[in-house]
């Protein structure tokens, strides 16, 4: 496999909006993470990836773009951008900007132009189609909610959405709209951009007919297109398609170096594993070995083609410390540790979203008028319609909402978490007084210090970025154990995934020496490790271990 410069690197995900308000208005901006960018090299970070700053009416967050050349308003301005990015550049931090190429907002001057006249050069550029005996053309759904189809009075037609009525679909088909957004891609490059995350990107090819929304029989060609006449020009890119259904036979086709794609794909088979935000929104049961199982697969088939991407989480998806960890004053920290341990030891790129590296946790806003999120909006008013109790609601909306991510980053134990001056976009969690950045970086034992030294470890031992991965005791209820191997190179990483107590007995013909571990005396001997609570540990492994 041919080395690139990112492969040792992780990935750092901003969500502009509440990482830090630099002018006391309330929201995020692109001078608050400047002013951050200290904080970050800390951490060990040398890749961000910053949600959309594009210029935007903001129905979903920034990723409903009005314009791809210019800069939300609330954000900053071009000028701010441009510092930022050399800024970024002073600090040996490369910048993936978050593309969105499957729709643009109905605000946009291309939709705009669009629905004015049947006859206007920009009708094709999105999804139109005529009512049938009255109705919508077809039955598809929105992924949030309802109709994926919108009538336009204005022109008597319907247009496609797969998201909010506001994030009208762009029509791929059309070369001219797809050469529009290949200038618009080498602007970005043009300006020091290093890398693209490509939103809802699998999206882009559809097969109406056949109800197919994603993945369609032309994605391969598009992305081929894209990256030949966009980042593919550049050696120094690097770039990440979301693909929620791919499978790993899909993302050897997207990942693939010989192909030309992509260099790495989000995929969320382990994201549905309980049911979060899928099933309408109804908890589904799973096991730790049903865990296992999935992240071993990806490890697996994704060997040799392509590269992994790692992640408990990001803005779409609850906490990773609430959801898989355990978020209670007792094991948050040992839990929080545990679980970056197990997926910084694994293959591929690991991605940190704001705040995991500190154990923020879910939020619980009692009143609905305190969320932000359309989606969430949208799942309360139709569960009103459907006559549920407003504990059932909450109950859900307390597990599922995206807000649970997107609650200001707690920087220290003043008003507001030391986010903001100004009343903050959204309510800040109230625990930010004992969970926050300045309180870690004081204790040397924090989960903060933990990730630096993941990080740090990345650097340092190409195992961690090379060597294979073989699971171990894949049938245990309670630990995942895996080695990774390169050459000599060997590392055992073994995870207590639950609160209670256990022993696993690991035969070697050498002594195992302790890399990092989220407890102070954790045992060396592994023929008869009797592991605590959410107790995980490296060990580098001189050679010969069995089991």
């Amino acid at each position: 496999m041919e080395k690139k410069w990112w492969h040792n690197k992780a990935v750092y995900q901003i969500y502009p909006r509440s990482f830090f308000d630099s002018n006391g208005d309330g929201i995020g901006d692109l001078k608050g993470i400047m002013e951050k960018l200290e904080y970050l090299k800390k951490l060990g970070v040398h890749i961000i990836w910053m949600c959309p700053i594009n210029k935007s009416p903001n129905d979903d967050n920034g990723y409903d773009i009005s314009d791809y050349y210019d800069i939300m308003d609330e954000f900053g301005t071009m000028k701010d951008m441009e510092l930022l990015i050399e800024a970024c550049k002073n600090y040996g931090i490369s910048i993936i900007m978050d593309l969105v190429l499957n729709h643009s907002s109905d605000e946009h001057k291309w939709f705009i132009e669009a629905k004015s006249s049947r006859e206007s050069p920009y009708r094709d550029f999105y999804i139109w189609r005529d009512s049938i005996n009255g109705k919508v053309p077809n039955e598809l759904k929105a992924f949030f909610g309802g109709s994926a189809w919108e009538f336009d009075e204005e022109s008597g037609q319907y247009y496609l959405h797969s998201f909010s009525k506001k994030q009208p679909d762009l029509n791929w088909e059309n070369s001219r709209m797809r050469g529009e957004l290949y200038d618009m891609i080498n602007f970005w490059i043009d300006k020091g951009i290093k890398g693209f995350r490509l939103d809802a990107i699998d999206n882009i090819s559809k097969d109406l007919e056949k109800k197919i929304m994603n993945s369609g029989p032309k994605i391969h060609e598009y992305l081929k297109k894209m990256n030949e006449n966009t980042f593919g020009k550049h050696n120094q890119l690097v770039t990440v398609g979301e693909t929620g259904g791919a499978t790993p036979e899909l993302a050897k086709l997207y990942t693939d170096p010989e192909r030309h794609e992509l260099d790495m794909i989000f995929q969320f088979e382990l994201m549905g594993i309980d049911g979060v935000r899928s099933g309408d929104w109804i908890q589904k049961e799973y096991s730790l070995i049903d865990l296992k199982n999935i992240m071993t697969k990806w490890q697996t088939e994704l060997n040799e083609i392509g590269w992994n991407s790692l992640f408990w989480g990001n803005h779409d998806y609850p906490r990773v410390v609430s959801r898989f960890g355990d978020h209670s004053e007792d094991y948050r920290i040992l839990s929080a540790k545990m679980l970056a341990t197990m997926l910084h030891g694994m293959k591929g790129i690991p991605y940190i979203y704001q705040g995991e590296e500190i154990g923020m946790t879910n939020i619980k806003f009692t009143n609905i008028e305190d969320y932000r999120d359309v989606e969430t909006k949208n799942f309360y008013k139709r569960k009103i319609d459907e006559g549920c109790s407003m504990d059932e609601i909450m109950s859900y909306i307390y597990r599922n909402s995206r807000d649970n991510a997107r609650t200001p980053m707690q920087w220290d134990d003043t008003e507001h978490g030391g986010f903001t001056k100004g009343v903050p976009w959204i309510k800040e969690n109230s625990n930010y007084t004992t969970i926050n950045v300045k309180q870690c970086l004081e204790d040397k034992n924090s989960i903060f210090y933990h990730y630096q030294k993941l990080l740090k470890l990345r650097q340092e031992k190409e195992v961690f970025v090379y060597g294979s991965y073989e699971l171990i005791y894949p049938e245990h209820p309670q630990v995942f154990a895996y080695r990774r191997t390169l050459e000599k190179e060997k590392i055992l990483v073994i995870c207590n995934f639950y609160g209670t107590e256990t022993i696993i007995n690991i035969k070697t013909n050498d002594k195992p020496k302790l890399l990092i571990s989220n407890y102070r005396d954790t045992n060396i001997n592994i023929d008869n490790l009797h592991l605590r609570p959410y107790e995980a540990v490296i060990y580098q492994m001189e050679g010969g271990e069995k089991e």
